[in-house]
């Protein structure tokens, strides 16, 4: 029985009330009196959104809580891929506890929900997915965890890879991965049609990697679109980075987002610095739906990120040029609403019905919020309290 009365709130930065919570939902916004025996929390006048969405994450990768990593490798996908692959036991990275970590620090900050890529390959087969699985059983009624079974090394390039695919979504995770088809299998056709042949047997969506650039990406992307369209899986497909569409060719990425936001395909950003980037105000402008995430964290392909979406809406908003206060809401509306939209997640928001996953802001205007520098006042999920000022009530292993 999760109920509570949260007191002195604004719900998106807009005039302070009372939210009633009962059965984990919100079941009231005004002014209330607390029933006899019920727990009562004041939110200080803070700002209230849906809770964040972290839902684009690696959670078996990072190595916080760990001895330094030292990094020095050349940043060349390939290679760092291989050496993840062949190192992580040896470094001892345990993906139940290291996920562990990760989640909570997204609790911690102010997130009720994430979609990790969790590794499937023929060295650790579906060991780093049951690591995860393990986080997501210990978690629950704090945050949910979406499971996408992500083939990191490839599926062509990696022989065994597509039936522990197979195995993976039949065991339960809710997303298929995919990677790079040209820069990592070198068979764009062959990884394509397996993956889109693995959604359409186990009714899931797909969610590609895609650090491919210009042309080369561009190419790809439309291989995605003649799939979409055949297989039926419009609003199924996701891409994330989709680096190609930020190459210097206006005309060409415009169709390439016409296309995308008439097939329903969701994007996924990280705001990397380091990459040509989408643009999230053209594909807002478009309908297109967008979301956000903090990627991977502090692990052996590089020291940089933390476990906090309002930290990664900064190096997205940044990245993108957001300068003025409407655009800095609608980057926090890809880090909250606008993960729920990829997920498509039901009862998100601040209705009445909703549950009752909420992030409590410092700052006067939504604007505010997202460049202040301060500890998330409360974190709620179902009603439930799961975090207080930057400190979530679990404690990291």
């Amino acid at each position: 029985m999760n109920n509570l009365l949260l007191r002195n709130v604004r719900p998106m930065g807009g005039r302070a009330c009372d939210i009633l919570i009962k059965d984990g939902k919100i079941a009231g916004l005004g002014n209330f009196e607390p029933e006899p025996g019920q727990p009562v929390e004041d939110g200080g006048n803070s700002i209230v959104v849906p809770g964040l969405i972290d839902a684009h994450t690696h959670l078996d990768k990072t190595t916080w809580g760990m001895p330094w990593h030292v990094n020095n490798r050349a940043a060349i996908l390939r290679e760092r891929i291989d050496f993840e692959r062949e190192n992580r036991s040896a470094i001892g990275i345990d993906p139940h506890r290291q996920s562990m970590r990760h989640a909570i620090g997204l609790v911690a900050h102010g997130s009720t929900h994430i979609r990790s890529h969790v590794d499937i390959d023929p060295v650790h087969k579906l060991s780093l997915v049951e690591g995860v699985w393990e986080t997501r059983e210990t978690l629950d009624g704090i945050i949910d965890i979406e499971i996408v079974a992500f083939p990191q090394s490839g599926v062509m390039a990696m022989p065994g890879t597509a039936d522990l695919l197979d195995e993976a979504l039949k065991q339960g995770c809710e997303v298929l991965g995919g990677i790079d088809p040209c820069g990592i299998d070198r068979d764009p056709k062959g990884q394509l049609d397996i993956l889109f042949g693995l959604a359409a047997k186990h009714g899931v969506s797909i969610d590609i990697h895609l650090h491919e650039v210009g042309d080369l990406g561009a190419f790809t992307m439309e291989l995605i679109f003649e799939r979409v369209r055949a297989n039926g899986m419009e609003g199924k497909v996701a891409i994330s980075h989709a680096f190609a569409l930020g190459m210097n060719d206006y005309i060409r990425v415009g169709k390439l987002i016409e296309e995308i936001a008439k097939l329903d395909i969701a994007i996924l950003t990280t705001g990397a610095p380091s990459a040509t980037v989408p643009s999230i105000m053209r594909l807002k402008a478009a309908g297109v739906r967008v979301g956000g995430g903090c990627d991977g964290i502090r692990d052996t392909w590089g020291p940089w990120g933390q476990p906090d979406m309002l930290d990664r809406a900064k190096v997205i908003g940044m990245k993108n040029g957001v300068r003025s206060d409407a655009e800095l809401e609608q980057v926090l509306h890809i880090v909250s609403q606008g993960g729920a939209d990829v997920m498509r997640l039901e009862d998100y928001g601040l209705e009445i019905g909703c549950n009752a996953d909420l992030t409590l802001l410092t700052g006067e205007t939504l604007a505010h919020a997202v460049v202040d520098v301060a500890p998330r006042p409360l974190v709620i999920k179902r009603g439930r309290v799961t975090a207080r000022r930057g400190q979530a009530v679990v404690d990291m292993p």
